[in-house]
């Protein structure tokens, strides 16, 4: 019995992948008519995005197959759905991201911020998950998460290193002196736990320099200088000396003592890491898929919105929201993992010499980057001109350059054409700063430099399976319209229209976040989006007040590894287990959808208007392109 249920779990995708369509068949052939044919696809589609029994991209497909075979929609048709405006605004910013990367630009900016904060744990902290969330808005979660937790390790690591030879110093001091408590060496006695390099005492002058591997320490009384080099002392933690001399029970007490609690604090760090990459992910539109899949859906589904959602709109009504939920993340991790000392956190009033260490291995790493390149100056200035033409484009309270300019009738230029144009800018621009003539070392002439990018490059790093499995969500909103899905379930949920309307958003919110832990954001989003623009049609309520915090909430997931890519990442580094993921990302799940819901109900009600029903969302049908 055992082994054949083993099997079957050995077998489990290829059962999900061949029975769930046989299991679900009745539905199409009982009911009939294209609504249930498209309920099927649907329905099939949401169980292998859930399971993953195969890839999401690959599911992304089947409407490309279904659609056409069961006379919902033509070939034709359902192609054109996997290419939109959103999808080029999408591939703009990640060939920024890209750039960014490639030539170590993320890198230098996180150094140097870590250089202005300091190394004092509750600063630590903060300008981790502040540099990481800033990251994150322009590269993908997974690439500042992995950039920034090994700085964070290297940095814990110097922390606990320099206050171990602290301790280790102290209690050496207190033994030279035969006074020291726990050194098992009674006082007045002579302590033979020392080896001198010249066998004694041996006078010193007054410019004691510190050693690479090993702290001088000078002892100064009346009678003599005494010198004694750390590398020469046998009483490291952990080890037994060579002299029989054993650790002492208070060194050992202070060794795990020390041990636990920079355990503890990295637990800290690197959950701030992650979910620092998760909220910042959400302040600009390009920083998350989920954002652009709302872009696209709201651009398919309701075509006469005006452009209600572009970077600058998006930017506005996001990013004080992941300030705040960035602030009270901090607080949460603070008070968890570093506890409510706060001279023992920000230093005040301490000695800041255990800071050196810490600080000089932060510095040595910014200098080995060297000067900036002309590179990064190119790569800089195209990313500042970018992001200004994306929030001056249409701004919303006065006229945009891209209206005056090109789109007096119609919206002929987007964000997708601006993020193009400068992501072109990379493969024209050279990584050099050009100069006539000169020979290399040996002897031929110089070769023109190369390009900021190459096509090899985007290709390994560019991830292509998004784009067909946004594409399937497209195509299932399309084909919800066509075969008249969206009328019958419009219909159905219109006695949700007497619920007040901010205990749907909390609810909804509240679900999608739940069951974003175990499914990807992107295959959430692209689910429940047209569901829910559906919902807020029939019961007359604006669609941006469920898609917004829904869209967002998709990208809250704190609670398991498997979660995201980012938890994934913090998870691999072995000092994490489920259970402090889960107790952390509990609450931060809880406080997510309660800052979002505030959010939505002040400065987002403000902005997009969404206490009344725009005119722009009473469609009934979706013109074909």
């Amino acid at each position: 019995m055992v082994v054949c249920l083993t099997g079957l779990w050995r077998y489990r995708n290829y059962l999900i992948i061949f029975l769930t369509p046989l299991l679900i068949l009745p539905l199409p052939i009982i009911v009939g008519g294209p609504e249930a044919s498209c309920g099927y696809v649907i329905i099939l589609m949401t169980l292998y995005w859930c399971t993953e029994c195969m890839p999401l991209a690959v599911t992304g497909l089947l409407p490309v197959i279904l659609f056409p075979m069961m006379g919902i929609m033509e070939s034709s048709e359902v192609c054109t759905q996997y290419m939109k405006d959103s999808n080029m605004l999408f591939v703009g910013g990640l060939l920024m991201a890209i750039a960014v990367e490639q030539w170590n630009l993320h890198k230098r900016i996180a150094l140097r911020v870590l250089l202005i904060v300091g190394v004092r744990p509750a600063l630590l902290m903060f300008g981790f998950m502040g540099i990481t969330a800033f990251l994150s808005m322009w590269i993908s979660n997974t690439a500042s998460t992995a950039m920034m937790l090994p700085i964070t390790n290297a940095v814990l690591k110097q922390l606990c290193d320099t206050e171990a030879q602290a301790e280790e110093g102290e209690m050496d001091l207190m033994a030279i002196r035969g006074a020291g408590p726990g050194t098992g060496i009674p006082k007045g006695q002579d302590n033979q736990a020392f080896d001198m390099d010249d066998g004694g005492a041996t006078k010193c002058t007054k410019d004691v320099k510190p050693m690479k591997n090993g702290i001088q320490l000078a002892v100064v009384d009346s009678l003599e200088h005494l010198s004694v080099n750390y590398s020469t002392i046998h009483l490291s933690r952990g080890t037994q000396p060579e002299t029989g001399v054993e650790e002492s029970p208070e060194a050992r007490e202070r060794r795990l003592k020390r041990e636990a609690k920079y355990l503890k604090l990295g637990k800290g760090m690197s959950l701030s890491v992650c979910y620092a990459a998760s909220i910042g992910g959400t302040a600009t539109l390009t920083g998350s898929a989920p954002n652009l899949i709302l872009k696209g859906q709201v651009d398919e589904l309701f075509p006469g919105n005006g452009d209600i959602i572009n970077f600058a709109s998006w930017f506005g009504f996001s990013f004080p929201n992941m300030v705040l939920m960035l602030i009270i993340s901090w607080l949460w991790l603070q008070s968890m993992y570093l506890g409510c000392n706060m001279k023992k956190l920000f230093g005040c009033g301490t000695n800041k010499d255990g800071d050196k260490e810490p600080y000089g291995m932060i510095k040595n790493e910014y200098k080995k980057l060297g000067s900036v390149s002309f590179a990064e100056g190119c790569i800089l200035v195209l990313f500042v001109l970018l992001v200004l033409l994306w929030f001056t484009r249409e701004p919303g309270f006065m006229p945009g350059w891209a209206t005056v300019l090109f789109n007096k009738d119609r919206l002929y230029v987007t964000d997708g054409t601006v993020a193009m144009l400068m992501s072109t800018l990379f493969f024209l621009i050279p990584s050099q700063l050009p100069r006539c003539g000169g020979y290399s070392e040996n002897g031929k002439p110089l070769k023109a430099p190369p390009t900021l990018l190459n096509w090899d490059m985007v290709h390994k790093k560019m991830p292509w399976n998004i784009f067909l499995l946004v594409g399937g969500g497209f195509a299932l909103a399309r084909g919800s319209e066509t075969s008249g899905l969206s009328q019958w379930l419009g219909e159905s949920l219109a006695p949700l229209q007497s619920i007040p309307p901010v205990a749907i958003s909390f609810l909804l919110s509240l679900l999608i976040s739940t069951f974003t832990e175990c499914s990807s954001n992107v295959a959430t989003t692209t689910l429940f989006l047209p569901i829910l623009a559906i919902m807020a049609v029939a019961i007359k309520l604006h669609p941006l007040y469920v898609m917004l915090p829904c869209t967002i909430c998709a990208s809250l997931a704190f609670m398991l590894p498997v979660a995201t890519a980012p938890n994934a990442i913090a998870f691999s580094y072995g000092n994490l287990k489920v259970m402090d993921m889960v107790k952390a990302g509990f609450v931060l799940n809880i406080i997510g959808v309660i800052t979002i819901n505030i959010a939505l109900n002040t400065w987002g009600a403000a902005m997009f208007n969404l206490n009344t029903f725009p005119d722009w969302a009473n469609v009934t049908t979706i013109p074909t392109p």
